[in-house]
């Protein structure tokens, strides 16, 4: 009956393997493995002698990783785009069975349990978006977890690390960790491993290395709009929060420190044991600092917080487990979209659109449990729970200010012909006495809000929640004589408030309770 079981489990895994990767290919061909296709085409940029930095796809990404990562794919630029596409889907679900086979070698689990594993970090949201967009994270992953773990011989330990951090630079943690732990010749190892590969990247390719490592690294801006809820690092939340450009730097510093400061602190700890348990404890708890520290860490970067939930569900006490189930469902659900229709604060909806950053940060915090562990011993476990509910819920309760919607933007002349954005039909003009006149559409993260004014209205303002600036929404001229229309969108229009104002500044008319008109 056991062997059936697990023969079952896999069965479940390879189906969800085989609709995963044939939704992923009824996508549109532009929107099918869209980062794969940017790799492919930054290697046929290099191939071809471009630079590598001016290239961007037709999608509008650009290649942002070290140079030596498009050396990786410059052979695979030689197959068709087509067969290359598949092969990544089959090399992406045999990453996810890899990891499950880690894992559960390292808690030394069944069978039954590594398949259950497997289906689980499957249908996750992150894999699940390294499928969709054909991403190399979950690589990235696999590599610094193996070693880090010590599943590789010890002479050799360190160096995958060192050639993911060439790849993507945030595995560069687990050296820190490393050096911790007092792995002094890990440590060593993957510096020197990367070293190599970004010297191999210099003598390859000497202008794009010297414009990578001088410049181009630093670019944020290239990588997308970090203020977006696909951000789930502290500094993306941070962005949303609404604070300032010029606290924004000091806020993050100190608390990326505390957080990798927690994290390293409890992992150095759980490596002493030397159980191997508790060494995939450790490096699964250095990941989650890496995915909180980096500057952005899409959806694809967070097989670590899965890895993480697992690892809460599979430690004994029932305070553990609820807290990994519940791990689970945020890294598998979008709760911002799901429990959208709950939200009566902006604060709650914050809550719900960044639990994931908050599920990282929590990692970090308890250290996989150890902290409350500790607080256990000392019969004080429930300071900290208070304190931590407290805080949460003076947050969920507060409403944030209007620079704290991420989803906002107001549209311009540019945007005229997109029919997504301009809906409305420009031939009604406001009734009598209705200076303003508008269509709501909710889309699944995001509202927006077209319509027209009327000659006496000079500006319109929208405030996302009290306390905030209000935002300027411009007011363009239609092609139809000369009728003046306006688009914007939001996260949630629950506490959103539009005036339109006369030339003197006059508020002539106000709309609130917006969502009522969906």
């Amino acid at each position: 009956m056991s062997q059936r079981r697990v023969y079952a489990a896999w069965s479940v895994f390879g189906v969800a393997a085989v609709v995963s990767a044939v939704l992923v290919w009824l996508r549109p061909p532009a929107q099918r493995l869209s980062d794969l296709h940017i790799y492919y085409g930054a290697a046929e940029a290099v191939n071809d002698g471009r630079p590598l930095y001016d290239y961007v796809a037709e999608n509008g990404g650009p290649f942002t990783y070290p140079p030596f990562a498009v050396l990786l794919f410059r052979p695979l630029a030689l197959l068709p785009e087509g067969a290359l596409q598949v092969a990544w889907l089959a090399l992406t679900c045999a990453a996810v069975v890899a990891l499950a086979v880690a894992v559960g070698r390292g808690l030394s689990a069944s069978r039954l349990a590594v398949a259950a594993l497997a289906c689980a970090l499957l249908v996750s949201a992150p894999v699940q978006s390294n499928l969709r967009f054909g991403q190399v994270s979950i690589f990235i992953v696999l590599l610094a977890l193996v070693d880090a773990m010590g599943l590789v011989p010890q002479r050799y330990r360190g160096i995958l690390v060192g050639i993911a951090a060439a790849i993507k630079l945030t595995p560069l943690l687990f050296v820190v960790y490393f050096l911790v732990a007092r792995r002094y010749r890990d440590a060593a190892r993957a510096a020197a491993a990367f070293a190599a590969c970004a010297v191999l990247g210099l003598a390859l390719l000497p202008g794009d290395s010297v414009r990578y490592w001088t410049g181009t690294m630093l670019q944020t801006s290239r990588i997308g709009n970090l203020a977006s809820l696909g951000n789930q690092s502290v500094q993306g939340m941070l962005m949303r929060a609404g604070l300032s450009p010029a606290t924004l730097p000091l806020v993050w510093a100190a608390l990326i420190a505390a957080i990798c400061a927690a994290a390293l602190w409890r992992a150095a700890s759980l490596e002493r044991t030397g159980r191997t348990a508790d060494r995939v404890r450790a490096a699964v708890l250095v990941g989650c600092a890496t995915v909180a520290a980096s500057p952005v860490s899409w959806t694809h970067h967070q097989v670590w917080t899965v890895l993480a939930a697992m690892l809460l569900v599979a430690t004994e006490g029932a305070w553990h487990r609820v807290a990994g189930v519940i791990l689970l469902v945020v890294m598998t659900l979008s709760l911002g979209v799901v429990l959208r229709g709950l939200s009566t604060y902006p604060g709650w909806q914050f809550l719900l659109e960044n639990a994931r950053s908050l599920g990282a940060v929590a990692v970090c915090a308890a250290g996989l449990g150890g902290a409350v562990a500790t607080a256990r011993r000392h019969r004080a476990w429930l300071r900290p729970v208070a304190v931590a509910a407290a805080a949460l819920a003076v947050l969920a309760l507060t409403p944030l200010p209007a620079g704290a919607d991420p989803t906002f933007k107001a549209y311009t002349a540019a945007d005229l012909t997109n029919p997504r954005y301009f809906y409305y039909d420009t031939a009604r003009r406001p009734a009598p006495g209705e200076p303003v006149a508008f269509e709501v559409r909710r889309e699944k993260t995001k509202v927006r809000v077209n319509g027209v004014v009327d000659l006496g209205v000079a500006r319109l303002s929208y405030q996302s929640a009290p306390g905030g600036a209000a935002r300027e929404i411009p007011l363009i001229e239609a092609s139809e004589g000369g009728v003046r229309t306006f688009s914007f969108r939001s996260a949630t229009l629950t506490h959103g408030r539009l005036d339109a104002l006369s030339p003197d500044g006059t508020v002539v008319a106000t709309f609130t309770a917006l969502d009522e008109l969906v």
